[in-house]
Order: C-alpha cells, then structure tokens, then sequence
C-alpha cells in the first residue's frame, strides 16, 4: 500500500498500535514516521521511547513495551531506520510477537529499502514484518513524488516562509540539484535567506544553489544542439575554472547523449520514455528522461551515434593525447555543433 495522509489520519483517529512506513528513500521514511510521531504525542500524554540502531535488541522492545507507565500514559516506541534483514528469522518472528501482544504501547517503525529496476525491492524478512504490520495497524509505502510535487512541495515551503518561489525557478532547482529532498529543502532555506525573503529567481537559483554537474553539463549540450558552439565553450570554460575533472565532464555529457540516443531508440519501436525510464533501471523520476527526448527531438538516431563516437573519441584522448585537455574538449564541442548538425 502507497502512504496517503488521509488513510494515516484515519489510523490515528481510530487507535491503531502501530505504524510503519518504507521507502527507498531516507528522508521521505523519516519525515512519514516523524511526523506521525508528533501527532500521536500531540493527541494526549504519551512517554516516548527511542530504539536506535538497525535491530534493536527483542528484550529491549517487549521492555520498553511492555512497561506499564506509573501515570497510566500510554507509551510511543519509536524504531528509526529499523533494518528487517539484521535479524535472523526467529528474531523476527519474536518482534513480531512482541509487537503484537503489546497493550499499553503505539509502535513508529521505518525502514530504508532499495531499489531494482525503478521499484523499491522488499526483502522476505521485510515482507512479514509489513504483513503483520498492516493487520495490526498501518504500513505503506511512502513513494517518491513526481516532478510536478516535488516543485509543489518546494514552493509550499518557500511560501512558510514568505517567500515566493515560481514554477519555473522551482523547474531550476530540481535541474540543478537533483530529487534528494533533503538537499532540496536546506537549498530552499538558503536561497530564501539570499534573497531577503521576497522571491527565488531561477537567476538567484543558478547563482547560489549547489552545482550539479548532470545539470551544468546538460546546460552544455543544450547549447551545442542549439547549434552555439560558443555558449557552449563558454560553459565548459566556466566548468574547468571550478576545478571539474575533464573526464568527469566528458562522461557527464556521454550520459546525456545516451539518455537522447535512447528515447530515439525507443521513439522508433514506439516506446515513450517512461517505458524507456523503466527498462533500463532508471534512478529517481523520469523527469531526466523527458528533457532528453525534447533534444533529442531534432537528431536522428544515427546523428546521436555519431556524436556518440565523437565523444568516444574524446574521452580516449583524454586519458592518453598529450594535447592539453581543455583543447580537446573544445574541439569535441566545436565538432558536436558543426560536424554531425541536426
């Protein structure tokens, strides 16, 4: 089951024993768990107990429990960042018991799972304790929002802060940064800050927020698709004064031509490339995915491989030419723009 903050609410109103929330992400699990914990702790008096590390102890969990408060408060047993597979198999069928026969105690428990394939992969172990879970109280998912909330979520918390943050400045920031929300919301804090509390700029964006060089070099590419080598050489200039390996930019931008060479692949067996996000493993959403098929937009297939093998070219130049490096990648730029023209 997805997390939904209504179904949530319902559990609360109604007195369910436990909680527990999975994600492949750190920062969405915690902040699910966290803020449950607040509204069970708001609702009425409650002592709090905190079980850290991976896999508390069985004894420590039917303790704190099952420990019945001398005031007669019921008891909140939180589990951060609580690992399923750290037990051994009768080890979770104990917590599980423990979790269960508990009566004068309301568990919060999240776990951080991985990913396979675009998808958060559940281990055996995880999969019982989510099966008790959900008979007892709740469990879910809490997924990784789309582009679109994740820009909503951003302006929501520029606006606590009165603050205005727009569409398009919000678009920039995820460009430039990345899907990691708590990088995200730190970067929206501080560009608050800089701006004196009126308004992000994508200007104000591209000035302070931290640099991402997916996006700085996507920047690049664009300029060389938009058949302007000197923009291009200008942000590869800008680049190489940051004191960015060369290597690292050429394969930053290899990844770039790969993801158009891609959707080109998957436009010609009519795949969009969301399906093309979900064969190949994509991390994150597939936001990366639909910029590139908008560039990709004005190549043919086999003008994106041969850009391709211009950057082959250059990376193995790179590593063993004696010609100095920001020369070569010049070069390529100059190549890219004029020699293989959409």
């Amino acid at each position: 089951m997805l997390h939904n903050e209504q179904k949530r609410d319902a559990a609360l109103a109604k007195g369910v024993p436990v909680y527990y929330f999975y994600s492949t992400d750190p920062f969405l699990a915690r902040a699910a768990a966290e803020k449950t914990s607040k509204a069970l702790t708001g609702a009425e008096d409650t002592e709090t107990t905190r079980l850290d590390g991976p896999a508390p102890g069985v004894e420590e969990i039917i303790m704190s429990a099952g420990t019945i408060s001398f005031f007669g408060t019921r008891r909140l047993v939180e589990m951060p960042a609580l690992q399923p597979t750290a037990y051994t198999e009768k080890d979770m069928a104990e917590v599980i018991d423990a979790i269960e026969s508990a009566e004068n105690a309301v568990f919060v428990i999240y776990s951080v799972f991985g990913e396979e394939r675009g998808k958060i992969k559940i281990p055996k172990l995880a999969k019982k304790l989510i099966d008790a879970c959900e008979k007892l109280g709740y469990a879910a998912e809490v997924a990784k929002p789309g582009p679109q909330q994740m820009r909503s979520m951003l302006r929501s918390r520029a606006e606590k802060q009165d603050t205005i943050l727009s569409e398009n400045a919000a678009a920039t920031l995820l460009e430039r940064c990345g899907e990691d929300l708590f990088q995200l919301e730190n970067e929206v804090d501080k560009l608050a800050a800089a701006s004196g509390y009126t308004e992000i700029t994508p200007a104000l964006v591209a000035q302070f927020a931290t640099q991402n060089l997916e996006a700085d070099v996507f920047d690049m590419v664009r300029a060389v698709t938009g058949r302007n080598a000197a923009k291009a050489c200008q942000k590869l200039d800008a680049l190489l004064r940051l004191q960015n390996e060369p290597i690292a930019i050429t394969a930053a931008m290899i990844g770039s031509y790969v993801d158009m060479a891609r959707v080109k692949a998957g436009q010609a067996v009519r795949k969009p490339y969301g399906q093309v996000h979900k064969d190949f493993g994509y991390r994150g959403s597939d936001y990366r995915l639909k910029k590139s098929m908008e560039t990709a937009s004005r190549y043919t297939l086999a003008q994106l491989t041969a850009c391709l093998d211009i950057l082959l070219e250059l990376d193995k130049d790179l590593k063993g030419s004696p010609v100095d490096k920001a020369v070569l990648m010049q070069t390529a730029l100059c190549r890219l723009s004029a020699g293989v023209r959409p």
